[in-house]
């Protein structure tokens, strides 16, 4: 299945973090393609650092509650702490959308229920994949416009 892993890191050495987690991904994973690196203002939480922000496609057959618990590991191996809602973070992988999967429970909703709000995802979801398809909002293409010209 498609996933689109949201990633984003402002502590320690963000780009570093950004890159060992890139090279876990490919461990673990068939990815096929990292978008650029965007420097991104934090969106919500308190004050914190800017992000360096970037989206991940990769292809995987292992079921959803399990590819998430893979992108944990992921982040516990890189010293990823959840003690503040929105706080800073030395990684933040998040998984937008897997497949064709639509998923309501309080342990894995798919599609992010925000991704269609935040241009820190939609941006470079849409550099490397400007046909994508949101499944509870749309083109990536039309969701990229319209964020953009709410920023105007």
């Amino acid at each position: 299945m498609k996933a689109v892993i949201a990633i984003g890191a402002n502590l320690g050495n963000p780009q570093e973090n950004i890159d060992l987690a890139v090279a876990l991904l490919k461990d673990a994973t068939d990815l096929i393609a990292l978008s650029s690196m965007y420097v991104t203002k934090p969106v919500g939480g308190p004050a914190q650092p800017d992000y360096i922000n970037a989206v991940a496609l990769a292809e995987s057959d292992l079921p959803a509650a399990d590819f998430l618990s893979m992108l944990h590991g992921i982040e516990t191996a890189l010293g990823r702490e959840r003690k503040e809602h929105w706080g800073p973070r030395t990684i933040d992988l998040d998984l937008i959308q897997y497949g064709s999967i639509l998923s309501y429970s309080d342990e894995l909703l798919l599609p992010h229920p925000r991704a269609h709000e935040r241009r820190f995802v939609i941006e470079p979801w849409h550099e490397i994949d400007p046909d994508g398809i949101l499944l509870t909002h749309g083109r990536i293409d039309a969701l990229l416009r319209t964020l953009l010209e709410h920023e105007q």
